[in-house]
């Protein structure tokens, strides 16, 4: 590993750019910057692609230094993945230990950019699907160990609850963003983070146990990150 470099997490280390504490993740497909994000060589050629906690808000969580419980042989459930920005991070953890991460996109611009990124990375499967509806991708998507959602949707936890229902194994964990203001824009922030929470905590379909929430400001500002573990049927 670089000497510019210290492991951080599974899969993720951190340096100094200009001074300031930096993540990175060890590049899956070198020569290919995703998102304009630096990269540093190590002497043999090993590249780190630095993660911009402003544009991920797993990367703002990450800079928080929060226990993150995703490993490099973890199976994820990725819901809202855009055009691959944090996807392409988390391929890179993944693509230390065989991991692998189902990608689910609903608008047909950044679908395509997903479908290129995935062309460059055997460890992404993107779909092309609403994750308000996971029955469509029931044939899809295996049992997974993490399912991570940053959609801009009203109804996010029960997105969340809803997928967890359908594959997250019992014990598994969500990492989920909350966007206050695509729930109610109107409505104080703390009260929508509340009324999400006690959504995980007390779901039909699927219910969770809260490990750890944080306000991911300054990188992105009205939004709370939760991290939670699925509570057993039995």
């Amino acid at each position: 590993m670089a000497d510019f470099l210290k492991p951080y997490s599974d899969g993720v280390y951190e340096g100094r750019m200009r001074g300031k504490f930096q993540l990175y993740t060890k590049s899956a497909a070198p020569n290919f910057s995703v998102y304009g994000e630096k990269i540093m060589k190590d002497d043999d050629g090993t590249e780190y692609r630095s993660w911009d906690p402003k544009r991920s808000k797993l990367g703002a969580l990450y800079q928080k230094k929060l226990k993150i419980p995703l490993t490099t042989d973890s199976r994820v459930l990725y819901l809202g993945a855009a055009s691959g920005t944090t996807v392409s991070h988390v391929s890179d953890i993944l693509a230390e230990g065989g991991g692998v991460v189902y990608a689910v996109e609903f608008s047909e611009r950044p679908m395509r950019d997903l479908v290129m990124l995935a062309e460059k990375r055997n460890n992404i499967i993107p779909i092309f699907s609403d994750a308000s509806r996971p029955e469509l991708y029931v044939p899809i998507v295996e049992p997974v160990d993490v399912i991570f959602q940053d959609v801009a949707q009203a109804n996010q936890a029960e997105i969340a609850c809803k997928n967890a229902a359908y594959f997250l194994k019992d014990g598994g964990h969500l990492i989920l963003s909350i966007k206050a203001r695509s729930v109610d824009v109107a409505k104080n922030p703390k009260k929508v983070f509340a009324e999400e929470i006690k959504i995980l905590e007390k779901n039909d379909n699927a219910s969770f146990k809260i490990l750890k929430t944080a306000d991911l400001a300054p990188f992105h500002v009205d939004h709370m990150g939760v991290i939670a573990v699925k509570n057993s049927k039995e």
